[in-house]
């Protein structure tokens, strides 16, 4: 079996595209492969700042040939009252590249229909080949493509060769004036080429040995690991290897080499979150750490090649990063040398958002709703440092270092929050306010840094609601989905008992008399529905069953750490046995009360009269009923939701038994209201963990 290899030389493509095209290019080629029926064991892929390449190591030299059954037209349609191939037949018959007289009928479950039977498969490799190629490139999607020059194509970057082999074979295929053929080329500097490969297999070692690229982005990673590491460890420590920084430099080289740089050691004095960010942000190096966590006065940085003057590119290096960190020490000493009460005055005159006020404004708020937060999730312990946290939060968004370096807001607020006189725990809320940043990032470790980071935004949701901006299928500017997935993770991981229409509410009341664009009512009612939304999307990305999710969250969601435990319980019950019986037994109760509730003429309350139980059924059923109920709503009450719904196996007899031997909607008006409200009784207890009527058996 043939080897064949695609490569797709091209200007320096940015690091954050390369590993969506190594994914989306093998997952391309397989599926055209396999519905080409070209058997290919395995495919791979490889990128670097230069190239991609794709790999078939062994190909089917053909297609392969299956015949295949198609049908067609009805008999009726196809054939005339003298037996005469119609039209219709002649076209489908056309259509499938056969002759009519190829064409019989055959019974099917809907009746006599037209059919024929064709080979498919059986071209060349060679022959389906260059379609696969240019359909690649066409495909290949990119989040910003560009045309140059004449072409009419758009890609991620200028393109500017192909090699494409099949065994030695060229496979031939041409896009604008780039046609396909065999020769390469390596590292710019180190074996820039041209290389010609007599054939698929060869590649790989030319342009190693001659071209001195490492394709696999694996091993160039390793690579820079391995060095960093060996060379931290010869100047006395340990390598800070950012994960995703270790990913952008292996992708912005085709061949790494990793220097060590060093630093005036008056640097030290600056946080070590500034000297981190700066190295890793603006010099793409990483730091390096004694063994008590103090940085050395050094740093690793990853080059492209290796140098020829080693002394001068890193003294180059140590230069560029020597003028940034002097920047971020004069911020430091700056900020130092200013109190926060000028920087809360400084924060009157920075907008939030046009119709909100200024950020001291949101300052303001955040202090009164830290408190109430903490109030309600029942924390009394911690109301007053979240508070103060609150009220200095924005503090570090007026300092020269965060105008630097905008990432670091809120970790700087805590440093300048301790070194200006601030309790430690206050100035860790203010470090955590931003917390979680993403789905993947950890939620604020301590109490207090939970509680200003859910306030904050909970405050900026609903004053974004409020002027009518809520996100859209396509925007979500302000991040607010992030937000109320932040605030849905914090209060399950801190195990919080928080009603979110009472934070929802008092996030609005700190608005006093601002002029929303939406009334309260309508945001409050928006904003949970839009909470709704993200908890069902959050707990089904997790793997719980959609269905399990939605008729939790049909009984409620607003304690959110409630709805989890229920969640969990309810996964449990439904992967028992016999869950699909009991879920019939009790959506029956839910659905008659959904139905027949309405239409009883006077509101069911759930109150059962004992002198109305005419029937045997009926009074087991309010027997069982009694029995349960209480422990039913001590073990609601504790939380011990399990064990709540395995109650539900102890009045499944007596429900069953009910509906077997009783009429509920009999033609005595007060019976019927009787067993509807012994029916509501029940109901409004499973309804407290599920809506039943959500689960489909």
């Amino acid at each position: 079996m043939p080897h064949f290899l695609l490569e797709i030389g091209f200007e320096e493509m940015p690091a954050r595209f390369l590993s969506g095209l190594v994914d989306e290019s093998r997952a391309f080629v397989a599926d055209t492969l396999a519905q080409a029926k070209l058997d290919a064991p395995a495919v791979t892929s490889f990128a670097t700042p230069r190239r991609l390449v794709v790999s078939v190591p062994e190909l089917a030299e053909a297609a392969r040939q299956e015949e295949e059954l198609v049908t067609g037209p009805p008999e009726k349609v196809g054939f005339g009252p003298d037996g005469a191939p119609t039209q219709a037949a002649v076209g489908f018959a056309k259509g499938q590249g056969k002759d009519v007289a190829d064409v019989f009928v055959m019974e099917t479950g809907k009746g006599r229909y037209l059919a024929l039977k064709k080979t498919t498969g059986g071209q060349s490799a060679a022959e389906l080949l260059p379609a696969v190629c240019l359909d690649l490139v066409k495909k290949l999607s990119f989040p910003k493509r560009m045309r140059w020059g004449s072409r009419d194509f758009a890609f991620g970057r200028p393109v500017h060769w192909f090699v494409a082999l099949l065994g030695e074979a060229v496979v031939p295929f041409a896009l604008d004036d780039i046609a396909s053929g065999r020769e390469t080329r390596g590292h710019r500097i180190m074996g820039p080429g041209p290389f010609s490969v007599p054939a698929a297999g060869d590649y790989f070692a030319i342009i190693r040995d001659q071209g001195k690229v490492i394709l696999d982005a694996k091993e160039r990673e390793s690579m820079v690991r391995s060095q960093a590491e060996t060379l931290a460890r010869e100047a006395g420590g340990t390598a800070v290897v950012n994960p995703s920084l270790l990913v952008e430099v292996t992708g912005l080289t085709e061949h790494p080499v990793v220097i060590l740089g060093r630093l005036d050691p008056k640097f030290l004095d600056v946080p070590r979150e500034v000297l981190i960010t700066s190295m890793e942000t603006h010099q793409k190096s990483f730091a390096v750490e004694d063994g008590k966590g103090g940085l050395l006065p050094v740093f690793l940085t990853t080059l492209g090649l290796a140098p020829g003057n080693l002394e001068l590119v890193r003294r180059g290096w140590q230069r560029v990063l020597t003028a940034r960190l002097e920047d971020a020490r004069f911020f430091w000493e700056a900020d130092l040398a200013t109190d926060l009460e000028t920087w809360q005055k400084k924060l009157e005159s920075v907008v939030f958002l046009a119709g909100l006020g200024s950020v001291r404004d949101k300052a303001r708020r955040l202090e009164r709703l830290c408190g109430l937060v903490a109030e309600m999730a029942g924390k009394p312990e911690v109301m007053l440092e979240a508070s103060q946290a609150g009220g200095l939060a924005k503090v570090d968004l007026v300092s020269d270092m965060v105008g630097e370096f905008a990432e670091l807001q809120g970790v700087m607020g805590g440093i300048y929050a301790r070194r200006k006189g601030q309790s430690k725990s206050v100035s860790r809320a203010i470090a955590e306010q931003y917390l979680p940043a993403g789905p993947d990032s950890p939620v604020p470790p301590t109490l207090a840094g939970a509680i200003l980071s859910i306030a904050d935004k909970a405050d900026t949701l609903a004053g974004c609601f409020g002027l009518d901006m809520a996100p859209t299928g396509a925007a979500d500017p302000y991040a607010l989905r992030r937000a109320a997935l932040g605030i849905c993770r914090i209060v399950i991981e801190h195990g919080l008992r928080l009603d979110l229409m009472e934070l929802l509410q008092a996030a609005l009341d700190g608005y006093g008399d601002v002029k929303f664009k939406v009334d309260r009512t309508r945001v409050l009612a928006k904003l949970l529905d839009f909470f709704g939304q993200r908890l069902k999307a959050y707990f089904t990305g997790r793997g719980f069953d959609t269905l399990v999710v939605e008729a939790a969250a049909g009984a409620s969601y607003t304690d959110i750490a409630q709805l989890a435990a229920r969640i969990d319980a309810l996964a449990t019950f439904a992967a028992k046995p016999d869950f699909d019986q009991a879920v019939l037994t009790f959506k029956r109760a839910a659905n008659i009360i959904r139905k027949q509730g309405v239409g009883a003429g006077v509101p069911l309350t759930g109150a059962v009269k004992a002198a109305l139980l005419a029937e045997p059924a009926d009074k087991d059923l309010a027997a069982a009923c009694e029995a349960v109920f209480p422990r039913y709503d001590a073990l609601f009450d504790a939380g011990d939701y399990p064990a709540v719904l395995d109650l539900l196996y102890e009045l499944r007899p007596a429900v069953d038994a009910f509906f077997d031997n009783v009429m509920v909607m009999c033609d005595d008006m007060d019976v019927r209201l009787n067993r509807l409200n012994l029916l509501k009784s029940l109901v409004d207890r499973l309804g407290r963990v599920a809506d039943f009527a959500a689960l489909q058996v």
